[in-house]
Formats: structure tokens, sequence, C-alpha cells
């Protein structure tokens, strides 16, 4: 049976309208969630391993981290970190499971938040079926600090949401010149979509030393401030090691295999940049909690 035009519905569609005006006005007395989206230009160069270990590397230093596997096309979070989910996004959506009812917990102060279809599903809700689950993810709201997504590869209309739907967007590239063309790539669409404002920073993933990690970064840096106007911050590097291949043979991340090796210690160094401490001359706007988040991530789906 759709319950969608039940008086229930109807009355959550209100709320959305209602939340809809508190965004446009300072909110006060709610906590604020800082949300990463984390992209590439291509399949291939370790966005999903540096998703998770990036929010490992977090959850290590206390933060309370939510991790969203919203990577349509090639989800691999639950492989990397070696977990079943039972129930997506899509339970949410349907009613049947809440937001936090999903949720599958991977470390002490890290929980993934299984996407699945349901990232698609979404583009298709209508108002009564945004407030449903807004409703439905209203109960993680104060469960996390910050929420890290991992997004598909490439240009797709969801990524661009994901990203602009974010406070920050980490782009991953290796060195390899298609993976580098692809990454300026995400660049320009993200320029254009927002008028290149948007807050961007950089991970060469794959780098054999300091050096070309860094060569790629200028490069990648110079061409996004010259040709798109837009400032691309440069978060760090992550050098090669044949830990991570084996973490992910063993369905374990490399930052727990191998906590001592070079992609964990490059790992840990990148987290820095994504502690409170980084962001002191700008805190999250009060207000700005999982409702608000999944708020603007559905309208911009279905602009």
């Amino acid at each position: 049976m759709d319950n969608r035009n039940s008086p229930a519905a109807v009355d959550q569609a209100n709320d959305l309208r209602k939340l809809i005006e508190l965004q446009r006005k300072p909110s006060r007395g709610l906590g604020g969630l800082r949300s990463i989206a984390v992209v590439s230009g291509k399949g291939g160069v370790g966005k999903s391993n540096i998703s998770v270990n990036l929010s490992l590397a977090l959850g290590e230093s206390g933060m309370r981290v939510l991790l969203l596997d919203a990577d349509l096309g090639m989800a691999n979070v639950d492989l990397i970190c070696g977990i079943t989910p039972k129930y997506t996004l899509t339970s949410v959506i349907s009613g049947s499971k809440s937001g936090e009812e999903i949720l599958v917990r991977i470390d002490r102060n890290v929980m993934v938040l299984p996407g699945g279809p349901g990232v698609q599903e979404m583009a298709d809700l209508d108002e009564n079926g945004q407030a449903l689950l807004i409703e439905k993810i209203g109960n993680l709201e104060g469960v996390a600090d910050l929420l890290v997504i991992d997004t598909g590869a490439g240009i797709h209309r969801s990524v661009l949401s994901f990203a602009m739907a974010a406070d920050t967007t980490l782009l991953v590239t290796t060195p390899e010149p298609t993976s580098v063309r692809d990454a300026y790539g995400v660049l320009k669409a993200l320029a254009l979509a927002t008028k290149s404002r948007i807050d961007v920073s950089l991970v060469v993933n794959m780098a054999k030393n300091d050096r070309e990690a860094m060569d790629v970064a200028e490069r990648i840096q110079l061409a996004a401030d010259q040709f798109l106007r837009l400032p691309v911050a440069n978060a760090g590097y992550i050098l090669r090691d044949d830990t991570v291949l084996d973490a992910v043979r063993f369905r374990k991340p490399f930052i727990i295999g191998a906590p001592q090796g070079n992609a964990a210690r490059c790992i840990r160094k990148i987290a820095k940049n994504f502690l409170p401490d980084a962001f002191e001359a700008d805190p999250v706007p009060t207000g700005r909690g999982m409702k608000s988040f999944f708020l603007r991530l559905v309208r911009s789906l279905g602009a």
C-alpha cells in the first residue's frame, strides 16, 4: 500500500518545507556536521580505499565518522572493510528501516551507511518521499562529527550532487596521465556547476616518491587556477605500498592490516587536514546536520 499521500506523509512534507525555511536562516543550538565527498575522474585510482582508511584514521583521532557508500557503479566499501550489509538506503526509502537500523560499525568511532540502489532512488522521490526519507534519516542526527561520502568515479550527475551538497570535495588521482586528465575533467565539471565556488582538496595516490606526488599536484593546481579560476588545496599523497594490495586481498583496511606501512603513515597525515583544529577559522555553521545534508542532496539530485 502506498502511504506517501497519507496524512502522516503530508505532515512530513510540511516539515520538509519548514526545514527548507530553517536552512535559509541562522540556526541556534544545533550541532554542526562537516561532510567530505571523495571523488575521482576514473576508476582504479584507490578512491574507495582512501575513503575507508581516511575514515578510520580520523576515527583514531577521536572523531565520530559516518562513511556513506555512494558508489553506484563499483561499491567497494563493503569489500575493503570485510562486511556484508543486510540493509541499504533502499530500506530507509521504503520506510521499512530507519537510518540508524542500517548502520554497520567497522571500528569504535566509524560506522558505514550502505547506499546501494537507494542512492539512485533518491533522485526519483517526490516531495512526500523526500520528507519520509529526511524523517527516517533524522535519528542519525548527532551520531557523527564527520560524514565521509565515497562517491562514484567520473562526472555523473550523482557525483556532482554529492560534491555540491558536501562542505569539502576530496579529489583522488594517481600520477598516471589519463588519471590526471580525468581529474582535471572533474574539476572542470565542478567549476561549471558551481561557478568555481566549491572547496576542493587533492590527494595523489600511488606516487613513486614525494617529488612525483608534488609535481602532479602542482600541475593540477596550476591548470585549475589558470583555466578554471578554482583554487585546489593539496591535502597530501600516498606512496606506493604493497601492503595496500595485501589488505584488499584479505578484505581488511590497510591502516588496520599494516598500521606502520607507508600508506598508513601517509593517510594519517592527510587526515590531519580534516581534524577540528584545521577548521578553527572555518567552523561548521550551526544547524548543519544529517537532515540538512540529505535535504541539500535530494534537492540537487532532483533538480
